[in-house]
């Protein structure tokens, strides 16, 4: 399934479910066919997504590099962050002009 999330504060964001379920999960809001998330708790969900994209570089940063490996490791080292950061700039332009993000409609 794919997502698209919309808000009057940005351009819309399309995320397939995969990526959708992780950031929800992760900012601890269910995921529906329908939903918003409102202004008022974007720095919540901000704060819980950018801690979790940190996790996973430190994570993947503190994992024993090999000469061989390093090269190839390095272009994944932060996928939370490359794949979400389109939605978290979403959700950073929705609450500074504090607008909500909704899905579905």
């Amino acid at each position: 399934m794919i997502y698209q999330f919309h808000s009057k504060a940005g351009p819309d964001v399309i995320m397939l479910s995969d990526l959708s379920q992780r950031i929800f999960d992760i900012i601890e809001h269910p995921l529906e066919k329908r939903g918003i998330l409102v202004a008022e708790r974007l720095p919540e969900f901000i704060a819980r997504l950018e801690s979790a994209i940190a996790a996973d570089v430190a994570s993947k940063s503190s994992a024993p590099d090999t000469p061989s490996d390093s090269d190839q490791e390095k272009p994944t080292a932060d996928r939370l962050g490359q794949r979400a950061f389109p939605f978290l700039e979403l959700m950073k332009q929705s609450r500074a002009a504090n607008e909500p993000i909704v899905w579905g409609v």
